[in-house]
């Protein structure tokens, strides 16, 4: 149950249209929903005003699909299942409405929402290869009801790319810098924009990047005021955290 809907039921006990003995089921109905393998979360967006989110890596395409289907049943508009297989998006889609994007491994079901936060989100990346975090970052960002600018590859090897961007990184609301190799776009980007920066380290790179440590290590060290970071290949964190901060202030 979303707060909206819990304005909503309530408003209508308060007009008398629903009755206490009504609105009282709905809330016992809603803390989670047991379904063996796993636990529907209803309360989730009530609690913290974002609905649950699936992880699909680890979880079979049945798993997958019993879960997303229980959560559109239960009247969640908008069901963002990241780190999904090709395999497990065809068999899901088969059940349930899906939109599938297999460069973010991201799968969507039900409707996107239209834009409601305060401003933009600036999704950044250092080069192409970090298009994979990008893509769940900047997916998992508009599911969350937000307006997204994409720039993709405009590292600090051709810093010209970046700058003729500024306009876009000086007027966001949050921005989401990617970076495999030494990881410095945060740094650059941290020092031209007045809004939280959120830093996510690629695990692309030679192999002295060591996986991606040498980027979160980088940005860990960043001088530049107002970066945070993120875990390496941890798009979908960032998203959720621009989202949150992108939603400050909304009704």
């Amino acid at each position: 149950m979303e707060q909206k809907e819990l304005r909503d039921l309530l408003r209508h006990v308060s007009e008398g249209s629903l009755s206490v003995e009504d609105a009282m089921l709905k809330l016992k109905l809603a803390p989670y929903e047991e379904l063996g393998f796993a636990k529907v979360d209803r309360h989730r967006a009530l609690r913290q005003g974002i609905a649950e989110v699936i992880y699909g890596a680890g979880k079979t395409k049945e798993q997958i699909g019993e879960i997303a289907a229980r959560m559109l049943a239960d009247g969640q508009k908008t069901v963002l299942i990241t780190r999904m297989s090709p395999e497990a998006a065809a068999y899901v889609g088969g059940r349930i409405p899906l939109e599938y994007h297999e460069m973010g491994r991201v799968g969507i079901a039900g409707k996107m929402p239209e834009p409601d936060g305060c401003g933009k989100i600036v999704i950044a990346t250092g080069g192409t290869s970090d298009m994979p975090v990008a893509e769940e970052a900047a997916l998992t960002a508009e599911a969350l009801g937000n307006q997204v600018v994409r720039l993709y590859d405009v590292g600090v090897a051709g810093l010209h790319r970046l700058l003729s961007h500024a306009e876009d990184i000086m007027s966001a609301r949050a921005i989401v810098a990617i970076a495999g190799m030494e990881g410095a776009l945060a740094s650059v980007i941290g020092g031209m924009a007045d809004c939280p920066v959120i830093a996510v380290p690629t695990s692309v790179g030679y192999g002295a990047s060591f996986g991606g440590l040498a980027a979160l290590l980088s940005m860990l060290n960043s001088c530049a005021s107002g970066v945070s970071v993120v875990n390496i290949d941890n798009g979908f964190g960032a998203g959720y955290l621009a989202s949150m901060i992108n939603h400050i202030g909304v009704e």
